[in-house]
């Protein structure tokens, strides 16, 4: 009696978290069902156009906006940023450099430093 495995799947928001992109912005068949890892995989190497103008344009969800604007996911709401953004809307954010902006980029240089710091004193 050999079992058959049944594939590995995933609701389509981690999904979506682990592509990167915004689910609301996703096609509504990526929306409607779970995921498998075949097709998870499929997407990541061979992503549709969807996917790739997703990646490109936007909307991006918060962890992608902060890390394209060189801050945390703190800082965002600091600036009132909940909201996922454009490319577009984060190219515009970065010419402003509005003040936040700068104040979140210096703490969270500081933050990275003094993690290197700890890292280094722990090695």
């Amino acid at each position: 009696m050999t079992s058959r495995k049944t594939p590995q799947t995933m609701k389509p928001a981690t999904a979506a978290k682990k592509l990167g992109v915004y689910l609301e912005a996703t096609p509504s068949e990526f929306q409607a069902g779970p995921v498998t890892r075949d097709e998870l995989n499929t997407l990541q190497t061979d992503p549709p156009e969807w996917l790739r103008d997703l990646r490109r344009n936007g909307p991006h969800p918060r962890p992608v906006v902060a890390a394209k604007l060189g801050i945390s996911i703190g800082g965002l709401s600091r600036a009132g940023l909940t909201e996922p953004l454009t490319t577009e809307q984060i190219e515009e954010i970065k010419a402003e450099e509005p003040e936040w902006l700068e104040r979140e980029r210096a703490t969270q240089a500081e933050v990275r430093k003094e993690a290197a710091r700890v890292k280094g004193s722990q090695g």
